[in-house]
């Protein structure tokens, strides 16, 4: 009975879908005709007319611990949920789903959301010094907001969904596991959970934006049996490498702020159930033994002096081989559904996002990548207008009714790979990198290259090493509060602010510059980049930022991509790192963790591997190539205070020797004349 009626509701489904199916998706950005009958699809009428909510739905994990989940179900003219099974889409969420609902019920208001979201799409402030703000506003309109919250178009369609408060967050009891091992067991039984339900086809996909992205690869890796496809928008598949300790510096941007908000929601009580009576006092309890998670290591680990000094909890995260660190270290080529990542070059969980979809074995088109140029909470800011890619709405659709309806939609012929080139515009490829990239190497020299000027020093990039042997000396400092790096640690908030988010100019009067000759034809970069670097030390540690920008003939530079690390912690994992064939390191990935610290010795040199995250971009005709360096990265990141104390915030030396060069290795496509 129950293969028999989702059986019949697969068929309902296609029927009322046959008027937008197409049988292919054109190589374009855009998805040619197959991309508008994605968005008809979403934006016309459906299948149901209604959404029947059920509220604070207790869902049972296998320790006892009650999660709340609010289930939004299609619904018929009555405002009565359909008998039929549907297809169900989990999304677990720290952000509590008090907050989903808050924000589904605003942009559901009839007339009123429409005209907002169409006003969000049809502003446009570009090229006035506000253009920053047209880049967040236009998020509201590329369709993020129902990634974030809930897609009401895609429930009255055929789809069940199903919003979870995790565990130790909004009415959810238990300890907040911070995406750890119970965390993600609950997501597997949550979704065995939802495929058992009678509303339920069996069938699973899951959604969400950046938390919720990155347990979606998490469950992904587990393979519970009802999976079926995942739509992860900004996900991260190392939080720690990421966002908590990128190369070792802790951010203390958006780590505080972030924990500070989810800390404070979780604390915000089920007052219905006051109001009823029927309080959860367990509900309480587990707030009350664990009010701030989290927020105790961060504060440690920024004003302990000595490492033996450190929390128990902060020791556990410095360690690589520690339950904690594994618990994050997600591996995707264990992921066998269909998936499609969505990401950013400026997101904070970039360093992820291309190697998600290079580490997955699925075949193109069952797997997909989309990359844009915005930040955290910009995604899908360049969509849904023609000639630019579908809305992340749509492109969501259109992915769960391929894989979840099996509807013959053309979305596996999208792609599969879709870039915003920095300095270009959009492009389809086959594969990121692209075909025919090579690395080479470009060496850091002294030489004036006349277009630094305001730099601590103006430098150049070379093909072969210079000569001779200089020293370039560069001290931390406070610029780079005015930096792409500041935007991109603020999830994009400080980027309406042009003249620091798009221009690299004010940031560099506190760094070391080593600019390229121009370009003669349009070269693309594509991939990952490392930057070699022969340092040398007054003290036993330091901080080191690098930044690879594009620079126009009006001396505009702009930031493509930065990396950062601390010197004690630049031992390399080399099971994670990537070579090029002559040996050079094209991802050189740091171990990141106390059993691996070697301090560097002062006076001595200390070479220095650098990751930078893997960017497309295309210089321009008669643009320039600059490697930015700097002795520091605040307020993006700060070492942890013990190494803090041992840097002694001392000035840096760059040792730019042709018997131990600098160097950065390029991923290059074309000729551009170097």
């Amino acid at each position: 009975m129950r293969y028999a009626l989702r059986t019949a509701a697969l068929v309902v489904a296609a029927v009322a879908s046959a008027p937008f199916l197409s049988p292919s998706a054109a190589a374009t950005p855009d998805g040619g005709a197959a991309g508008a009958a994605w968005a008809a699809a979403e934006d016309g009428p459906q299948q149901y007319p209604n959404v029947f909510i059920e509220w604070d739905v207790p869902i049972t994990m296998s320790d006892g611990t009650v999660l709340k989940g609010n289930v939004y179900h299609p619904a018929d003219a009555m405002g009565q949920p359909i008998s039929t099974p549907t297809p169900t889409i989990v999304n677990m969420t720290p952000y509590t789903k008090l907050g989903s609902m808050i924000a589904d019920s605003m942009i559901s208001v009839p007339w009123l959301s429409d005209a907002v979201m169409q006003v969000a799409r049809d502003v446009d402030l570009s090229g006035t010094p506000f253009s920053g703000i047209t880049d967040l506003t236009k998020a509201l309109g590329g369709g993020l907001i129902r990634n974030f919250t809930v897609d009401r178009q895609l429930i009255k369609s055929g789809y069940t969904q199903v919003v979870v408060d995790v565990r130790g967050t909004g009415f959810s009891q238990g300890i907040w596991d911070l995406l750890r091992e119970r965390e993600q067991q609950d997501t597997v039984e949550v979704i065995d959970w939802a495929a058992r339900q009678a509303w339920s086809t069996g069938d699973i996909g899951m959604n969400g934006v950046s938390y919720s992205g990155l347990n979606q690869l998490q469950a992904g890796a587990k393979n519970p049996p009802a999976l079926k496809a995942l739509f992860p928008v900004v996900p991260s598949r190392n939080p720690f490498r990421d966002l908590v300790a990128p190369g070792g510096g802790i951010g203390v941007t958006f780590m505080p702020a972030w924990l500070l908000a989810v800390n404070g929601a979780k604390l915000v009580p089920d007052l219905a159930s006051v109001l009823r009576g029927q309080f959860d006092m367990k509900w309480l309890l587990d707030r009350l033994a664990d009010p701030f998670t989290f927020l105790d290591a961060l504060v440690n680990i920024l004003i302990t002096p000595e490492i033996d000094q450190l929390d128990p909890k902060v020791q556990t995260l410095l360690h690589s081989g520690s339950a904690f660190r594994q618990a994050w270290e997600n591996d995707p080529s264990r992921i066998t559904v269909p998936t499609f990542v969505t990401g950013g070059w400026h997101d904070v969980f970039v360093n992820s996002q291309a190697d998600v979809y290079r580490r997955l074995t699925l075949p193109p088109g069952q797997k997909q990548l989309f990359m844009g140029a915005g930040y955290h909470i910009s995604n899908g800011n360049e969509s849904g207008r023609p000639g630019l890619p579908p809305r992340m709405d749509v492109l969501q659709r259109a992915w769960f009714d391929k894989w979840l309806k099996g509807i013959d939609n053309g979305i596996d012929d999208y792609g599969p790979v879709t870039l915003r080139q920095q300095g270009g515009g959009w492009i389809t490829a086959p594969s990121f990198p692209q075909p025919g990239t090579e690395h080479r190497r470009m060496y850091l020299s002294a030489a004036p290259s006349g277009t630094g000027a305001a730099s601590v020093h103006d430098g150049s990039l070379f093909a072969e090493p210079s000569p001779t042997v200089d020293r370039l000396t560069v001290a931390p400092g406070l610029t780079g509060v005015c930096s792409r790096d500041m935007a991109q640690e603020t999830a994009g908030v400080t980027s309406i602010i042009d003249g620091c988010s798009k221009d690299a100019r004010i940031q560099e009067l506190n760094g070391l510059t080593f600019t390229s000759a121009p370009v003669a034809e349009p070269t693309s970069i594509s991939g990952p980049i490392a930057v070699r670097l022969n340092t040398v030390h007054d003290a036993t540690d330091g901080y080191w930022n690098v930044t690879v920008n594009d620079v126009g003939p009006d001396g505009y530079s702009s930031v493509l991509s930065s990396g950062q690390l601390v010197s004690s912690l630049r031992a390399i994992d080399e099971g994670l790192s990537t070579r090029s064939p002559n040996g050079d390191y094209t991802d050189p990935v740091p171990d990141l963790s106390l059993d691996s610290m070697r301090p560097p010795v002062p006076g001595e040199p200390t070479t220095l591997d650098i990751s930078v995250p893997g960017i497309e971009a295309v210089l321009q005709p008669g643009h320039r190539l600059r490697v930015d360096v700097y002795a520091g990265n605040f307020p993006r990141g700060l070492a942890p205070m013990p190494l803090v104390v041992d840097s002694g915030l001392r000035p840096q030396h760059l040792l730019l020797d042709p018997i131990r060069p600098s160097f950065v290795n390029i991923p290059v496509r074309g000729n551009p004349g170097w």
